[in-house]
């Protein structure tokens, strides 16, 4: 299976999630935070061409010139995890030749961005997360749950403990 963006980030957020994603189990749709995300995204940015699909991996919220990826968000809240997805994107376009990207994730809400470069000690990361990603949707059934305080505001708490 081919891993996405959205698996590397759901791989720093919640394993549970990251199965059930990978697995078609789709919760977002009815997900009032996923809504509001979705239309921070189409009121901000506008004159950027936006979702820029490659190799059906990667889903760019656009990319301006000086080879600057662009991924937005609404808040900061696992900015661990958006920093991770933008680094995997710069992997993505490394391992196939296109070099010398760099990545932003903008917080229109917040009027702040970060800046996010790929070393080689991402890389080395990155190789040994894909595994673990690997292992994870390979299983039969879902890892065990385990409560976190983002738990409540996931599009999956209903599946996960109710």
């Amino acid at each position: 299976m081919q891993i996405t963006g959205m698996m590397v980030y759901y791989s720093q957020v919640c394993h549970r999630k990251l199965w059930y994603f990978s697995h078609e189990i789709r919760m977002e749709q009815q997900s009032d935070l996923v809504t509001i995300g979705k239309l921070i995204d189409e009121g901000t940015y506008t004159r950027d061409e936006k979702h820029i699909q490659i190799d059906n991996v990667m889903n760019i919220d656009f990319i301006r010139s000086r080879k600057i990826l662009h991924e937005v968000k609404k808040s900061r809240k696992i900015e661990s995890a958006s920093i991770l997805q933008v680094k995997y994107y710069l992997y993505y376009l490394r391992q196939r030749g296109a070099s010398g990207f760099t990545g932003q994730i903008d917080y229109p809400l917040l009027k702040k961005n970060i800046t996010v470069e790929l070393t080689s000690e991402d890389e080395s990361m990155l190789e040994s997360l894909l595994a673990q990603i690997q292992e994870i949707i390979a299983r039969r059934v879902p890892p065990e749950r385990v409560k976190k305080g983002i738990c409540k505001s996931c599009a999956y708490f209903d599946l996960c403990f109710i």
